[in-house]
């Protein structure tokens, strides 16, 4: 049985990818930091058929991450997929206010902590067969995506998150090429060309794509293949620029 660790899982993309990947069959451990919430949302999948183990896990914090590492192993030796999917908004500062404070707010969940899961983890993704880790980061995380004035977050001046996305961005492919022989791509759940985005909580639901258009892409590079690529960007409708 395949199985996956989501972090975040509790509601939105992270939610509906758990679904659906759990609809196929997989064995799905449902990160949520929110205790109470992440065992709401597993009683729901379960209650649909999936099999799914609920994990207390709060990337912020290296005592969390080893305990959903702990928690883990009394269910299996290896781990197929990893989806660091749990994110941060951080408060939308304008440069000129934001303060090293404000950023490593947003780092702490959007950068340190898909590193402390993916270090954690290494272990038993390397006692799989094929494993995959993907990294859901998003448009804005792209230069080339911010720096297009036909793009609104061109003028939407905030240095948290992006940059935030960004790094993790270039942290998927360092580690890409430092482990080949685990696939490690870059999500963002959303359309570039089009400048359509999810609707989850993070956005306050303005965007005009369901969980489950944008989980698409996220499915995409969770069911890879062994001879699937490893260290690519892409969104809804294919590769995006970095």
């Amino acid at each position: 049985m395949t199985s996956v660790l989501i972090t975040g899982a509790n509601k939105g993309l992270g939610y509906e990818t758990a679904r659906r990947l759990g609809k196929l069959g997989w064995r799905v451990f449902l990160g949520s930091r929110d205790e109470g919430r992440g065992r709401a949302a597993a009683q729901k999948l379960a209650a649909d058929g999936a099999q799914v183990i609920m994990v207390p896990l709060d990337v912020t914090s290296q005592e969390s991450v080893a305990g959903a590492v702990r928690l883990v192993r009394e269910h299996t030796d290896r781990m197929d997929v990893l989806i660091n999917n749990a994110g941060a908004a951080g408060g939308g500062v304008n440069p000129a206010e934001a303060t090293a404070e404000d950023v490593h707010a947003v780092y702490d969940t959007n950068v340190y902590g898909p590193v402390r899961v993916t270090h954690a983890f290494l272990p038993l993704l390397q006692a799989a067969d094929n494993p995959r880790v993907v990294m859901v980061t998003g448009a804005g995380g792209s230069i080339a995506f911010v720096t297009d004035p036909g793009q609104a977050v061109s003028t939407m001046y905030e240095l948290a998150y992006t940059s935030s996305k960004a790094a993790l961005n270039m942290i998927t492919v360092r580690y890409a090429q430092a482990l080949p022989g685990i696939k490690f791509n870059a999500v963002a759940p959303g359309e570039v060309a089009t400048g359509r985005f999810t609707a989850t909580d993070m956005n306050m639901h303005t965007g005009d794509l369901t969980v489950t258009e944008g989980s698409d892409p996220i499915i995409e590079l969770a069911t890879l293949t062994p001879d699937g690529p490893s260290g690519i960007f892409i969104d809804r409708l294919g590769p995006i620029g970095w």
